[in-house]
């Protein structure tokens, strides 16, 4: 359906005026969702899976096949839903965002957002190893389109470059993998190919392709040190695009790597369970620590936000790298409160950028007064994503730490040190710009240790003097959503039994190849406990302590001269972040190679 909506709009959108061909976009991803929705439904009861041989083209009675099998249980639904939600909330904001396209331009962003939502959708529903590929290779394509989209701007276009090069490499490494896999087993589907690897012992090639598909999968998710592309990219895509990327495609790539595994690399012939929760909880501890020390050093507003999805992207590894049921449903609650909050965040975001022209904290000092309902939205956005109580972030960060601390208790406090710091940040910048809090910085960009501006191009024709409806209402409904995640219990319940059915081999593949029915016992749902809603109010009081602080302390200080290193390897330069992901590939495969090559 959104393809077909994007060949409709590359035909006839240039001959709309701009309200028709938005309303056009709008109504195509609306359908989407629609359909998207009902299929969930679907599959509510009864049987989980709902699985559809592409031409008929069904394996044979041994499991060989090379027909295409699109499959939808609980997980990869629900995504598609969240996508799809949040691909209707990102063009109604944009009507009245962008300024006003040359004739025979317009519908080229709804066109270009709707194939995007078609590449994650597919990616979402997808049970083929190839057609993954190709459905994350549109996805790059798009979002390189998306964040270049400025085209007569020169940052926009080094941006869109620096991500289209880390991507591909990301995108090769996968490819790759897929090319493993195919010589070992001849099978390209994910369920024939763990069957078929069921049948041996775990090697180098499996470790290899494992290593490859998930590094793929990580550059994706902007895990480190394949992150580099995000901050970047967040600095100068268009607000709305930010809203895509940081709520829904980088989680996309912590589900297909979980996915890869559990349907792939979980049977006997494939990757024991100790080196992968080694790996994954490795690269979610780093990944979440740095994001959370970079973003609280950020005064430019996209790329603290930018640096906070780096450090949530951490939390998620941690969460499904745990490797049980628990830890998926936690993670998928997560995933759902995130993406509503940091797009509410963006959203406001873009409000100042287009009514002040800068997204720089410190420029924006006390300027923004006259706006209390964005205020009120930022503020509330900044304490969700600290994990206050009852948002769902706080639901989905209470289930996955529980999970965790049961593997370590320590990633207990990486869970409250990272929503404190991350939520603090977002708390501190809001109090600055909104209400003036503490004393106004003073000095140049050098003196205060800090190389970024936030100094941008309005993405309007000029200053907004009236906030539009629109892009007040998408924010507000997009923390409503994030609230219902807490507070709708049937929302946690599918969850629980997502994560169930995720996590686990054996159902996904008999499902797929024999039409067999997933038993129908089911985690129980996810719930709020005590100790959760301490923890998460414990998160929420020292970011909020942390950002009274920060007012309070304008300067630098220790910390900056410390991280100054690390923020130098931010360079911008395609070549340096070219090397990191040779290095986080290196140190994948030493992380996943005890335990298999021993």
């Amino acid at each position: 359906m959104p393809l077909l909506g994007a060949a409709v709009l590359a035909a006839i959108g240039r001959f709309l005026p701009r309200i028709a061909s938005d309303a056009v976009g709008c109504v195509f991803a609306a359908g989407t969702a629609a359909v998207a929705v009902a299929a969930l439904a679907g599959i509510a009861s009864g049987d989980p899976y709902a699985v559809e041989w592409v031409g008929g083209w069904r394996p044979d009675s041994r499991g060989a096949g090379v027909g295409i099998v699109l499959v939808g249980d609980p997980m990869s639904l629900g995504l598609a839903v969240l996508t799809s939600l949040l691909v209707v909330a990102v063009l109604a904001y944009s009507w009245r965002y962008f300024e006003e396209p040359p004739r025979g331009h317009t519908g080229s962003f709804p066109a270009l957002v709707l194939v995007f939502q078609a590449a994650m959708c597919g990616f979402c529903v997808t049970g083929d190893l190839f057609n993954a590929f190709v459905f994350f290779e549109l996805m790059g394509v798009v979002a390189y389109a998306l964040t270049g989209f400025r085209v007569e701007e020169r940052r926009p276009l080094q941006g869109a470059l620096a991500f289209g090069v880390t991507g591909s490499l990301g995108g090769y490494a996968m490819l790759l993998g897929v090319a493993m896999l195919y010589a070992r087993t001849g099978e390209l589907g994910l369920a024939q190919i763990g069957r078929r690897l069921g049948n041996g012992e775990p090697d180098a090639l499996v470790l290899a392709a494992f290593v490859l598909l998930t590094a793929g999968m990580l550059v994706k998710a902007a895990a480190v040190p394949f992150h580099f592309w995000l901050p970047d990219a967040h600095a100068v895509a268009p607000t709305p695009v930010c809203l895509l990327l940081s709520g829904v495609m980088v989680e996309l790539g912590v589900y297909g790597a979980a996915r890869f595994y559990w349907t792939v690399f979980a049977g006997p012939g494939g990757m024991p369970a100790e080196p992968v929760t080694r790996t994954l909880l490795a690269a979610g501890v780093l990944t979440a620590l740095l994001g959370t020390a970079m973003c609280w050093q950020q005064r430019h507003l996209k790329r603290l936000l930018a640096f906070s999805t780096v450090a949530h992207t951490g939390l998620f590894l941690i969460g499904v790298g745990v490797l049980s049921p628990e830890g998926a449903a936690g993670t998928a609650l997560y995933v759902l409160g995130h993406a509503g909050v940091k797009a509410a965040l963006f959203a406001c975001t873009g409000v100042l950028l287009d009514r002040y022209a800068s997204v720089d904290e410190y420029e924006l000092y006390g300027r923004a007064r006259e706006l209390p309902l964005t205020a009120g939205l930022f503020l509330a956005g900044g304490l969700a994503l600290a994990g206050l109580p009852p948002f769902g972030t706080a639901l989905g960060k209470a289930v996955a730490e529980e999970a965790a601390g049961h593997t370590a208790q320590w990633l207990v406090a990486v869970f409250v040190l990272v929503s404190a710091v991350t939520g603090g940040a977002v708390l501190r910048a809001g109090l600055r710009v909104f209400a003036g809090a503490g004393p106004r910085p003073e000095g140049t960009s050098a003196q205060r240790g800090e190389e970024t501006t936030g100094d941008e191009e309005p993405e309007t024709s000029g200053p907004l003097r009236r906030i539009p409806d629109t892009m007040l209402a998408v924010p507000l409904l997009l923390l409503a959503g994030a609230l219902a995640v807490g507070l709708v219990p049937g929302i946690a319940a599918g969850a629980g039994r997502a994560g169930d059915l995720f996590a686990t081999h054996g159902p996904y593949e008999r499902a797929v190849l024999d039409g067999l029915t997933a038993p129908s016992e089911v985690f129980a749902a996810p719930h709020w406990t005590v100790a959760g809603v301490l923890l998460g109010l414990l998160s929420a009081g020292l970011a909020c302590a942390l950002a009274l602080l920060g007012v309070r302390r304008p300067r630098p200080g220790r910390m900056a001269g410390i991280m100054a290193p690390v923020r130098r390897l931010q360079s911008g330069h395609i070549g340096d972040y070219v090397a990191w992901v040779v290095v986080g590939m290196a140190l994948l495969a030493a992380l996943a190679a005890p335990g298999v090559m021993s």
